[in-house]
Parts: C-alpha cells; structure tokens; sequence
C-alpha cells in the first residue's frame, strides 16, 4: 500500500459540550459524566461532551410525548414540515468546515472523503422534503357495500432514533428527516464514540426552535451508553424505534420493543458479496470494487468484502486487486491526498486484527496486509488485507469485521457463486461484475440482499436502502422511508 505521513498531524480541536439537549434547548444534565473525543491519528482528545443519565432520557421523551399530544408540530401541513426540513440542510451546509473536520476526528475518515459525504448531507435533507411535498396524506374510497371510507396516514408519535458511530450526520437525515417531516416528536441517541456533529444538528435546531419554526419539546440529542439508552428503547411513551447499527444490537432492541410490540425499524449488518463472473471486464472491476470496499477504512455497513472469483480466473483477479488495495493511498486523514485513514477506536482496531488472526486460524492465507501498517504505529491503522483461500463457512467470511479486509473465494459455476453469495444471515449490498447487462440482473435478482449493483458501486441514499433477513427491517431513503413513519387509519364515513 502507499503510505503518507506527516511530521506535524494538523489535529483542531473542538468546544466541550457541557450541557445535554432536550426539547430544543441546552439544558444542564441530572448528572456529571463526560465523555472523550479522541482523534484516532493523533490519538490526542479533542473535546469532552457531556452524557444524559437515564433521568435525562426520560425528561426528553416526556418533552416529546407532551410535544406530540399537543399536536402543534403533527397538525402542520407537509409543505410547513417539508420548509423547515430545507432549513435544517441550510444551517447544517452553513457549518460545513465545521463538519468536514469533526467527521475526521470522530470516524478517521481522511478529510477529502469526509469533505464529500458532507457535499451530500444537504442534498439527503432536501431529498426528504420533496419526497413530503408528492406525498398525499389523505385519500378517500367507496367501501364495498356502499359509502365511502377515508384512509388517513398519520405520525408514528414518539421516535426513539439510535444512531451509529459511523457516518452520523448521515444517519440523522436518514432518520430524523422523514420522521419530523411525518409529524412526529423525535429523541435521538447518539453514539459515544461520535457526538459531535450530533450537537451541532442540535445547535441548528436550536435556532429553528428560538425562531419559533420548530416547537419546544419536538428535538432532543442525548449522548449516553448502552445502559441508559435501554431505559429510552423500554419507557412506554416511545411508540417507535429507529435504529442502525450491528445485528447484536438490532436484536436486543427488537427484543425489549416487543415486550409492548412497539414498531421497530432496523438497518443493521452485512456481508456483502461481489461476483465477478467470467466474462466481467477485469477494468470495470478495479475501476469500483476496490474503492467501494474500502469507504471509510471498510468501516461501512454496505463494504463489499466477500469477492467471489471463478477457479479459472482466480489467478488473474488476486494479481488485480492486490496491486489495486496495494495502491490506495494510507496515512494522515488530514492530508487531503489519503483515501484510508485510520479506524475510528483503539478497540476497534484490536477487534479488526483479531478477525485476521482467526481468518489465518482457520486456513486463510494474508495475500496483501494482515496488520498494521509500517510507520503507522501511531493511530488507529489496519492495513487494507486481501485474504485468499477463504472457506465460505468460515467466521471471516461469515461475521461483519467492519474493517478494510477482503475474502477472495471461489466458486465453480455460477449456480454456485449465487448458493454463496446468499450463504449469510446478511442481506444488504452486494455486486455483479459481467459484460452481459441483462444476465447480470438476473443474477442481481436472485441475490437476497436490499440493494444490489451491476457493474458499479453507484450508492444514492435518496433511494429506498435495507436489508433482508437479519440486515434489517423496513427502508430508509425515498417515499419507501418516510412510509416507515407513518401510521394508517381507516375512518368509515356514514354512507
């Protein structure tokens, strides 16, 4: 691999938050827990941010449970909402540097990929709205022994959303936009490892809501860890719970909602599959995998890391990919020039290496990395890892490493690279390579998983995104997410 370093890492640092937000306002905590923000190059802190208690949890949901009963936000029109939301990627976009910088210190995403992801924040945000303002919320339809019914869809009530350390702006349009543009009141819990750009989506909703565009008690952002975000999943003035983050979690979550069936919406692990079959360009291939596989240091939910080969062209496609992963460019993530960077934790790290150690345990052979870069010591770094000889069943090509390490496998004959490729309680991204347009969507058919390319790596979180089996329940993105909060009521008219 190329490696980059720099003598002096230019590391900023940010502001403390000292106070919690809850119903549209910074307010003091019931408690006196921080939390460290440690950038994962330098390995220095960069701010401190405060966490809720559980007694601040329920001081928010019993804000956004008095918010929505109230009704002043739900009983807005969808245009009113859908305005507000436009205003939202207005002041977030306004604070652009701002979050360019904090997605590098919080992810380790090298700061030319963060300043791209952040180009897209507004854009999701405003994706939203429009799919709002096409969306009819009222229809009326004869019933069948005469009169006429109306079907009413109305907000879920109180959203829980929970979201993950990777990518959390993002996460907060996926989630927070269609639920405020439904209607509903909203909790959102962030992860520890990542609060600071949470925060300032709350300073930007603390300036809707003094500009009385928002109502008090609609928002709240709380930081807090597992313990206490199980007392925001269990209290039963939360009617629906959004969360993405691993499979583990997914199922704890389900578990504790359905012991008073509240709605639940899940977008969780993968282990996403790419067949390159015979007749692929090997060009178009290196051209997306590559690239694709290694977003954000592999440290994304949709990584291609299963790479299935043909036994006749096996030979060739290691050479490629080796020289392809060898070639992207590693080291300081405030150098502009670097695609990888380091992993967001030192526990992360660890976790990630111990996954190569047990692949190479069972058989696996390391054909490009298995460690830490050299003089990359410092800082949170894997290198990117090509693992051959891969069994199917094996625990690296079956568990999510959320990490820049790849298994190449191979297959006999397509029936068999499509038995693979669903060989996985996963379900959520996956690839065909072929030059053949159409057979490749047919093989993209028989794939199960949520989203799938042929011969790209294209990602448009505007379109419906989830997964099948245990990837996920429910969609976000498109008029497919914003269904997700919505509830629907039947009214029988008099005939």
């Amino acid at each position: 691999m190329t490696t980059t370093e720099a003598a002096t890492p230019t590391v900023p640092t940010f502001a403390d938050r000292d106070k919690v937000f809850i119903g549209g306002r910074w307010v003091e905590s019931t408690g006196n827990e921080w939390v460290d923000v440690v950038d994962s190059f330098s390995e220095q802190r960069v701010a401190r941010v405060r966490t809720a208690t559980a007694e601040d949890v329920a001081r928010a949901v019993a804000a956004a449970r008095e918010s929505f009963d109230k009704g002043e936000w739900a009983s807005k029109t969808m245009e009113e909402r859908a305005t507000v939301i436009d205003a939202i990627a207005d002041g977030l976009q306004a604070r652009f540097e701002e979050l360019t910088a904090i997605g590098v210190a919080e992810v380790g995403v090298p700061v030319g990929v963060s300043h791209q992801t952040q180009q897209m924040i507004g854009g999701l945000f405003r994706a939203v709205a429009e799919v709002a303002r096409n969306v009819s919320t009222f229809e009326e339809r004869p019933r069948m022994g005469g009169g006429v019914s109306r079907i009413v869809k109305e907000p879920t009530g109180v959203v829980a959303a929970i979201i993950p350390w990777n990518g959390p702006i993002g996460n907060i349009a996926f989630k927070l936009a269609p639920a405020l543009v439904a209607g509903c009141s909203v909790v959102l819990k962030t992860a520890p490892d990542a609060p600071l750009s949470p925060c300032v989506f709350a300073d930007v909703v603390a300036e809707l809501v003094e500009q009385g565009r928002i109502p008090e008690g609609v928002v709240s952002v709380l930081c807090a860890d597992r313990e206490v975000s199980e007392t925001l999943v269990t209290n039963p003035d939360v009617d629906h719970i959004t969360f993405t983050g691993s499979t583990a979690a997914g199922r704890r979550i389900a578990a504790l909602a359905s012991e008073r069936i509240a709605r639940v919406s899940l977008e969780l692990g993968g282990k996403s599959a790419a067949i390159i079959l015979d007749d692929a360009d090997l060009n178009h291939v290196l051209q997306t995998l590559p690239m694709g596989g290694c977003l954000q240091s592999g440290q994304a939910c949709i990584a291609l890391t299963r790479i299935l080969v043909s036994k006749k062209r096996h030979d060739e496609v290691l050479e490629a990919l080796k020289a392809a992963y060898g070639s992207l460019p590693l080291g300081n993530p405030w150098e502009p020039t670097n695609f990888l960077g380091p992993l967001a934790t030192k526990h992360h790290q660890q976790r990630v290496l111990g996954y190569i150690d047990i692949a190479k345990e069972d058989g696996a052979k390391v054909v490009l990395g298995g460690g830490v870069p050299e003089g990359l010591e410092k800082g949170f770094f894997v290198a990117p890892t090509l693992l051959d000889g891969v069994d199917p069943d094996s625990r690296i090509a079956q568990e999510e490493v959320f990490g820049p390490v790849f298994s190449l496998i191979t297959y006999e004959d397509e029936e068999d690279a499509i038995a693979i490729a669903n060989n996985s309680i996963y379900g959520l991204s996956g690839a065909v390579y072929t030059e053949d347009i159409d057979h490749g969507y047919e093989i993209a058919r028989r794939i199960r998983t949520g989203t799938i390319s042929v011969n790209t790596s294209a990602m448009d979180f505007s379109l419906p995104f989830g997964g099948y089996k245990q990837s996920g329940i429910g969609r976000e993105g498109g008029p497919e997410g914003l269904k997700e909060f919505f509830e629907i009521k039947t009214v029988h008219m008099p005939a």
